[in-house]
């Protein structure tokens, strides 16, 4: 984690104005219960309302690439933005997803560490969108050559969305939830 500690806390049930509570209310009914981001995001409940529509998109079946391929985006934005928080909690997504753990260890490894055709692809268009808000042409193709245009157009999708996120966790310091431990390798993250 970047920070020790929030710079901007987690709202407790009996601190929500009701307008916050029912910006909170479509995350209430999760097996995790609500979680650190959504109670920091709170304290301005029309932003959470907005993010939650368009976050609720990105992880929903109305996006296109397979909640496996999906995971292989995030996981790779969460480690590229330095996310702990992020790539903690889609770890666990990530493997009900379908991936391994050994995949999500290579997944911080890049392209080049033993994926398949496809699988790399999606890793160098994150890493070309983190790095120059662009995907060139020669990724873009090969995209192509696996996916939809669609399931491509989810790719900058998800790959901006989980940029916005990590930024988020990242400056108001949003600490892991309960239950939740820090790979010892993120330290920093």
């Amino acid at each position: 984690m970047r920070l020790a500690k929030p710079r901007v806390e987690p709202l407790r049930d009996d601190q929500l104005t009701p307008e916050q509570a029912e910006a909170l209310e479509p995350v209430r009914n999760g097996t995790l219960g609500v979680l650190n981001i959504f109670r920091t995001l709170a304290h301005a409940p029309k932003a959470l309302k907005r993010f939650n529509d368009w976050g609720g998109y990105v992880l929903s079946r109305r996006n296109d690439l397979p909640a496996r391929e999906r995971e292989i985006v995030i996981l790779r934005v969460g480690y590229l933005c330095k996310s702990g928080y992020e790539f903690t909690q889609h770890t666990r997504i990530g493997l009900q997803s379908g991936l391994t753990e050994a995949e999500i260890e290579a997944i911080k490894r890049g392209a080049e560490a033993g994926w398949n055709v496809a699988d790399a692809a999606l890793i160098r268009a994150v890493d070309e969108l983190h790095r120059d808000h662009f995907v060139g042409d020669a990724t873009w193709a090969e995209l192509g050559r696996h996916f939809t245009q669609k399931q491509c157009m989810d790719v900058v999708f998800t790959t901006g969305q989980y940029t916005q996120v990590s930024m988020i966790l990242n400056t108001f310091g949003v600490q892991l939830d309960e239950g939740q431990t820090l790979d010892p390798e993120l330290k920093g993250y």
